[in-house]
């Protein structure tokens, strides 16, 4: 068993507070992912984790051991870094080996080990060659590698496929994914490419100044958001958010965005009553808008300003009040800059922003 308890850990550089009393699960063989923008704290955890940056506060386990404060080495973890740190003047055999040699593992089992690794990297043909006689993903490869060849029950990965161009990052996301669930090994995979995390993690903590903002699947994360940070951040393009004013009418509670008014759906009534009058925010993502060229009753009519063609689908920027919003639909709907369309709002897909805390309200159904 190789499950990772992040208990109350705070890491400070001065009077900079890098990681804030965070707390965290990874369960045995789990794949989680740390993903937020550049200073958020993602890879100072990941090195208080490894024991490359020791917490100030709190506590780390591993396997149900404490190792808060044993050096990397007795961790038993194995790390691929965001730059190869492959030895140019080793063939890709030694540098593989160069882990299992330190540990004066017999040559039989450094030979079986190296042999595996190779294989499931797909590099057993490069095995004589020198760095240098390599591409940029294949050196990558050598270095997750040489992780895997340790055989640890834990791996850490800080950001390794930010080095590779688009098209070879889309390969080996696929290929890391599928070798990550054939070694079994519990796995913490730090990276700001929301696609990166959505596509590959089976959990993922997002961060922000130090703190985790929501720990959930990645549909959760995409669907159902903490707050107006994480919907903002998840998404390409991110979430929609709209000024709104909530309202009693008939007995219902309703929101207006100038002069369209929404009726939230059933759930999320209570909830709302208590803000009557108040400001909220509405936020919905660019593919849960319906797009029509013919008005209905509960429509808003927009002005089309940018329509941009991605082949899977448009995307429109419109704006509404004083806040520009992206529009997707599918390819086929033609539309022009300068066009009016009309735009539903499915009330099952709004969330609802408290102006203040900047939480997403969600009521119960």
């Amino acid at each position: 068993m190789a499950e990772i308890l992040i208990e109350n850990v705070t890491k400070r550089f001065g009077d900079f507070v890098a990681i804030n009393d965070v707390s965290l699960t990874v369960e045995d063989q789990e794949f989680v992912v740390l993903l937020g923008p550049s200073g958020c704290g993602k890879t100072t955890l990941l090195r208080a984790i490894a024991g490359l940056g020791m917490a100030d506060e709190g506590r780390v386990s591993i396997g149900g051991r404490d190792v808060t404060y044993l050096p990397p080495r007795e961790r038993q973890i194995s790390m691929v870094f965001q730059s190869y740190a492959i030895f140019p003047h080793m063939k890709v055999y030694d540098n593989i080996a160069f882990g299992l040699k330190m540990n004066k593992l017999d040559k039989k089992e450094i030979e079986r080990r190296v042999g595996r690794a190779a294989e499931l990297l797909h590099i057993e043909e490069m095995l004589d060659r020198y760095p240098n006689k390599m591409s940029g993903g294949q050196r990558q490869r050598v270095a997750v590698a040489r992780a895997i060849a340790m055989e640890s029950q834990v791996l850490l990965m800080d950001e390794p496929l930010s080095n590779l161009d688009a098209l070879l990052r889309l390969e080996m996301r696929a290929e890391l994914k599928k070798l990550l669930r054939e070694i079994g090994a519990t796995t913490i995979y730090v990276t700001h490419d929301q696609i990166e995390a959505l596509s590959m993690g089976d959990r993922i903590a997002v961060m922000k100044d130090g703190l985790i903002q929501q720990f959930d699947h990645p549909n959760t994360v995409y669907d159902l958001p903490a707050n107006w940070f994480v919907g903002s951040f998840i998404g390409n393009p991110p979430m929609n958010f709209m000024a709104g004013q909530v309202q009693r009418h008939n007995g219902l509670v309703q929101v207006s965005i100038g002069d369209f008014h929404l009726t939230p759906e059933a759930a999320m009534q209570g909830e709302l009553a208590r803000l009557d009058g108040q400001r909220i925010i509405l936020g919905i993502r660019a593919e849960n808008m319906e797009t029509m060229a013919e008005p209905t009753a509960d429509s808003l009519p927009v002005e089309v300003l940018v329509v941009e063609p991605l082949g899977s689908q448009n995307l429109l920027t419109v704006e509404i009040g004083r806040d520009t919003v992206k529009v997707a639909t599918h390819p086929t709907f033609t539309v022009s800059p300068g066009q009016t369309v009309y735009l539903r709002f499915p009330a099952d897909k709004i969330r609802w922003v408290d102006p203040e805390s900047e939480r997403v309200l969600y009521g119960v159904g």
